[in-house]
């Protein structure tokens, strides 16, 4: 049997390793060049574990207590902190004055044909029970004893805040009447739409200290089914 020369001649020399019968070149301190070369390193991707696609927006969204399990659409912190008051504020009346409309729409006559009407429709196709004048004044009723009826009626007040609304109310038109009304209940959703929170700040200080929705963010679609979640009431 061979027998290892490391005992006699070493292994410290590449000459002596090499001639060693039993580990031939794999001497103690000597490592003979390998032709084998490692695997390139691959870079770690940007889109792997740990990040997202969405620049850090998804991590910032959050789903409210009320809002279903299999609810579709998100919320931001800042959306929650808005809606939390007006959600137990219409649990309150819910249960209160069960007949009351879940909602009442506030809007610049300007609008009643264009973005009023789409967050109405909107609204009802997600089941929201909505006061507004287009629908429910009648020709020949006397229109702010209707809107006080209305404001009466409504568990929570949506206003949509839009150019057009922004003039009426400057100029204190039947919009700041209803906006005055449903500020001094504090039952106000603004949704800021084609304007911003900073123009309407300049025109009501009030209404644009409140946190509301804004269609730069969501669809009026989105916007419609967060307010119907909202403002949506299981019966006990």
């Amino acid at each position: 049997m061979s027998r290892c020369t490391a005992p006699s001649r070493g292994h410290r020399s590449a000459a002596a390793a090499a001639a060693c019968p039993v580990h031939g070149g794999r001497g103690y301190g000597y490592s003979p060049r390998s032709n084998y070369a490692p695997p390139a390193r691959t870079p770690r991707s940007s889109s792997g574990s740990g990040s997202n696609s969405g620049g850090g927006s998804a991590g910032s969204r959050t789903r409210p207590s009320w809002s279903p399990s299999n609810s579709t659409v998100t919320y931001t912190a800042d959306q929650v902190r808005a809606l939390t008051p007006l959600r137990r504020t219409a649990e309150l009346r819910a249960r209160q004055q069960p007949a009351l409309r879940d909602i009442f729409l506030c809007h610049a006559w300007d609008d009643r044909r264009g973005a009023a009407t789409e967050l109405h429709d909107l609204l009802k196709a997600e089941g929201v029970s909505v006061w507004f004048s287009e629908k429910d004044i009648m020709l020949g009723q006397p229109f702010l004893r209707e809107i006080d009826r209305g404001l009466a009626k409504s568990r929570t007040g949506l206003v949509l805040v839009t150019p057009a609304l922004l003039k009426r109310v400057d100029s204190r038109g039947v919009s700041d009447k209803e906006l005055s009304a449903l500020l001094a209940r504090d039952l106000l959703i603004p949704v800021v739409h084609e304007t911003t929170y900073d123009d309407l700040r300049m025109v009501s200080p009030l209404l644009g200290s409140r946190n509301g929705l804004d269609t730069a963010d969501d669809s009026m679609a989105v916007v419609a089914a967060k307010i119907a979640e909202m403002v949506a009431i299981e019966d006990d």
